[in-house]
């Protein structure tokens, strides 16, 4: 990706799991120092899992959701985090497989099978609620206390470019998208409904999103007062940001992907 001088060096960025419950009830440590029962209660909801990586400096900082790929949360997607963590963002990439047992797979028809059984109802639901936790600043958790509220972004990559559009058009304030090569909404007069700018990267060759897919989405966006940035990259094909598939993945498009994703996030988001 870029080698551009961040405004954060790996060494500054610090890293953490998280869980935290799906009705967006937030426990934090001084909760559980007076409830005898913390360590072992059983809680009756749904516990999102993921990890939180944010720049060791005093301040608050926006926020990103990175949203996973078909394949899980895998290496790549944390090293993805830790970089925009870099860029001065406070990142959360929640296990959007989670209810599944929260697998990472290698296998391309597994990870079809796991995308397929994504209900997006609840993971849409998972999503915000991940904004909710960032917006919880609670000054008695400092892993809470350094976020801006509501100055959150939504970034994915395949399943999660899909989930990140559609995101985009269930919370208002969202204050960007983008999304690598995931699906249009369907239909795509949705976009209309958008509350936040997109940026888009399509690959030149792409089997799921047509180029008069493209043209109708840069219409409807136009007709409606919507911003959307649609990036193509010549040569590649979908998934070329994608180091879990080597025969795709294209090292000169990824890097400018990023570069553009950067520069979008940075207007949309300033540090």
């Amino acid at each position: 990706m870029s080698d551009h001088a961040t405004p954060f060096t790996l060494n500054q960025i610090g890293y953490r799991s998280v869980r935290f419950s799906s009705k967006g009830i937030f426990d934090t440590h001084k909760d559980q120092m007076v409830d005898p029962y913390a360590a072992t209660k059983i809680p009756k909801e749904h516990q999102i899992q993921g990890l939180q990586f944010w720049p060791q400096e005093k301040g608050k900082f926006p926020s990103i959701i990175l949203l996973h790929g078909k394949w899980g949360l895998t290496p790549d997607s944390k090293e993805m985090a830790m970089r925009l963590a870099c860029e001065g963002y406070v990142v959360i990439v929640p296990n959007l497989y989670g209810r599944q047992g929260g697998m990472i797979t290698a296998n391309a028809e597994v990870a079809d099978a796991l995308s397929e059984k994504i209900d997006l109802t609840t993971v849409l639901q998972d999503i915000n609620t991940s904004c909710e936790f960032l917006n919880a600043n609670l000054p008695e958790d400092p892993n809470l206390e350094f976020t801006l509220r509501n100055a959150h972004a939504a970034v994915g990559l395949g399943l999660g470019g899909t989930l990140a559009i559609l995101f985009a058009l269930k919370r208002k304030r969202l204050r960007a998208a983008v999304s690598f090569y995931g699906k249009l909404p369907d239909p795509l007069d949705s976009i209309k409904n958008m509350y936040c700018p997109l940026l888009y990267h399509a690959p030149e060759k792409d089997d799921t999103v047509t180029a008069e897919e493209l043209a109708q989405l840069t219409k409807v966006a136009q007709e409606s007062g919507k911003t959307v940035e649609i990036r193509q990259y010549p040569g590649t094909s979908n998934g070329f940001c994608d180091q879990v598939q080597p025969d795709l993945y294209n090292e000169s498009a990824a890097k400018q992907a990023w570069d553009d994703t950067i520069s979008f996030l940075k207007k949309q988001l300033p540090i």
